[in-house]
């Protein structure tokens, strides 16, 4: 059932969510950071700190660093950029990628009409949902130079499955920042959806770049500036958990992975 997000407030409870998630007091904070370890199941012991009390604010925790090696970084060309589980991957046919059972959504629907869309009509995607117990900082699939950044404002319903399943074209009307990159491929596309109580994202090059909530697209072009990441660099993280969709060029690198596959960064794609 996905009726009530259609009706609540999406926008304004992300606020008081990223108000709270910055709560430095500390009683309020390691009661409500032990209770979602314990209902989650969070493996602390891989995070550079593993005491809950270590953590100034609930966000803190939220974006914690792993121990060094923790996340291998295989020798493949592509790597998966986070923890979580793949919601779909595959093809991009005709224009148009697959979303949930009975629910479909166009390139240029998630790109906002940008006009390198039509570059991806007929790639491989890989859409990868990050849940509340996973490591939450997004790191590069690849080499690339960055190219330009498009924050698109949207809804924020949530992303799981039930809600993909529930809701059309979920990905594309949600808030997110779309990321290119020129790499070995070619031009690649890389999308942060944001969702219900996580309207926070933020990139290693822009930091945060919302809240504030905007009305319009904002375009930030890069070609100028000379950043390059290499595979396995922290890209950004999500203040609270969401979504992250890799469009990839062509047809000739297929993706290694299948729906319902639980990933880690780092592994070979």
């Amino acid at each position: 059932m996905t009726w009530w997000q259609h009706v609540i407030p999406q926008h304004a409870l992300s606020k008081l969510m990223f108000r709270f998630a910055r709560l430095e007091k500390t009683w309020l904070k390691n009661k409500f950071t032990h209770w979602f370890v314990k209902s989650y199941g969070v493996n602390l012991s891989e995070a550079q700190r593993e005491r809950v009390e270590e953590y100034t604010s609930f966000n803190d925790f939220f974006t914690r660093a792993l121990k060094p090696n923790a996340r291998p970084i295989a020798s493949s060309a592509i790597i998966c950029p986070v923890d979580g589980a793949v919601s779909q991957a595959g093809k991009i046919s005709h224009a148009t990628i697959f979303q949930a059972k009975n629910h479909y959504y166009t390139v240029s629907a998630l790109l906002a009409e940008d006009h390198r869309s039509d570059q991806f009509d007929a790639g491989f995607f890989a859409t990868i949902y990050l849940s509340p117990k996973d490591y939450h900082r997004i790191h590069m699939p690849y080499d690339g130079k960055l190219v330009s950044m498009d924050y698109i404002p949207g809804d924020l319903f949530s992303v799981n499955k039930t809600t993909a399943e529930g809701v059309d074209n979920l990905f594309a009307r949600n808030e997110r920042v779309v990321c290119y990159f020129q790499t070995q491929f070619g031009l690649c596309a890389f999308v942060l959806v944001g969702a219900i109580f996580v309207g926070s994202m933020q990139t290693v090059w822009a930091g945060q770049i919302n809240p504030p909530y905007q009305q319009k697209i904002q375009h930030f072009d890069y070609t100028e500036q000379n950043i390059e990441l290499k595979k396995g660099e922290e890209l950004g993280r999500f203040n609270m958990g969401s979504t992250v969709i890799m469009l990839m060029p062509n047809q000739d690198n297929s993706l290694n992975l299948s729906a319902g596959q639980v990933v880690r960064m780092g592994e070979s794609l």
